[in-house]
């Protein structure tokens, strides 16, 4: 069980706190003020590492090295960040990293329109409205989330963002098949180096798992995770199975992409949301009756597979007034935490939740 953790400068929740979550071995990290395309320097990695080890938890689980949009694009200039990527790699290896998750997703990372959406119990959570997508241009997208805080969050980089006009010039054209292309040959690139390093690649699905803004989107169902791992077959090419982001389509069976690639699934993130027939969704509790999937479920599947990898809560609610990252607070988490553990705890005694 791991926590993600933004790091000592950027999350308002410390260590000692992570550490009392019960049964939380490792954080889940990454080198956010690092630009996409950079190669992280050992000495900085060695730094959170150090933190860490202060509270007994590993650095095992990397999320995310973030792949250029040079790489993505297949342009002339993506050999030197591949480069980039291989180095910090080998670096991650070195001090003793074993998973990295990625994804491949044009322009923007996850996607939602309001950050902290009321709920009925009081509460806010994240909330995807499928009108707002379709009907706003990106300009007017970005700017209207960026009000509600974005401006340190993974996958919405200001240096990224702020060149959004020339990214959209730059994929007018580019489909899915050109996408797939360019991720073989990053991988074709960069697996041989994580098997050398003892890293196993972790590519995250789609979120949510549909094309947005006329952009090609490629990891969204249990046929392109099966496409993904042909592309390179190697022990080091894998998946991060996302309840969440998958389950945002009725067309994906958690449980059941679970049971099926169990081996190649090198990290877990389970979360909960509520599915509306207008296309929109907003994010639960992990509890199974909050949300559209069966959270249980699910974590049935990882036991029944004797699931060996990496697992965490993923975005929790924002709860009892606390002020956090969107998403990624600490108590709702936690929680999840709880709720994932006592499921698990009531399978292993062979019982039912």
């Amino acid at each position: 069980m791991t926590f993600r953790w933004y790091g000592e400068k950027l999350d308002s929740i410390p260590l000692k706190y992570v550490k009392q979550i019960p049964g939380v071995s490792g954080v889940v990290w990454a080198l956010h003020d690092l630009p996409a395309g950079d190669s992280w320097p050992l000495e900085r990695i060695e730094e959170v590492k150090a933190q860490a080890a202060a509270y007994s938890l590993n650095i095992d689980v990397v999320e995310s090295v973030n792949v250029h949009e040079d790489i993505k694009l297949g342009n002339a200039n993506r050999s030197k960040h591949i480069e980039n990527y291989k180095s910090t790699l080998v670096n991650l290896g070195k001090a003793g990293v074993k998973v990295v998750c990625y994804n491949f997703m044009p322009i923007f990372d996850w996607t939602r329109t309001d950050l902290f959406k009321q709920q009925p119990d009081g509460s806010t959570a994240l909330y995807y409205e499928k009108a707002k997508i379709e009907n706003m241009n990106p300009a007017e997208f970005l700017e209207d989330v960026s009000k509600q805080g974005t401006s340190s969050m993974p996958g919405w980089e200001p240096e990224r963002l702020s060149n959004i006009k020339n990214l959209f010039i730059a994929y007018e054209g580019v489909t899915e098949d050109d996408l797939w292309g360019n991720l073989q040959f990053f991988l074709e690139e960069i697996i041989p180096v994580a098997e050398s390093s003892g890293i196993k690649m972790a590519i995250h699905p789609d979120d949510p798992p549909w094309n947005i803004f006329g952009l090609p989107r490629i990891i969204k169902c249990k046929n392109s995770l099966e496409k993904l791992l042909k592309l390179v077959e190697s022990p080091s090419n894998g998946i991060t199975l996302c309840s969440g982001s998958l389950g945002a389509s009725y067309c994906n069976d958690i449980p059941e992409m679970v049971r099926y690639f169990k081996d190649k699934i090198y990290f877990a993130h389970i979360r909960n949301l509520k599915r509306f027939d207008n296309g929109d969704f907003t994010e639960t509790s992990h509890k199974s009756s909050d949300g559209s999937l069966d959270i249980a479920e699910i974590v049935k599947a990882y036991h029944d597979i004797d699931y060996k990898y990496y697992i965490r809560p993923d975005h929790g609610r924002h709860i009892w007034d606390e002020k956090c990252r969107p998403g990624y607070g600490l108590y709702d988490r936690a929680l999840g935490i709880m709720y994932i553990n006592g499921a698990l705890d009531a399978f292993e005694k062979g019982g039912k939740v």
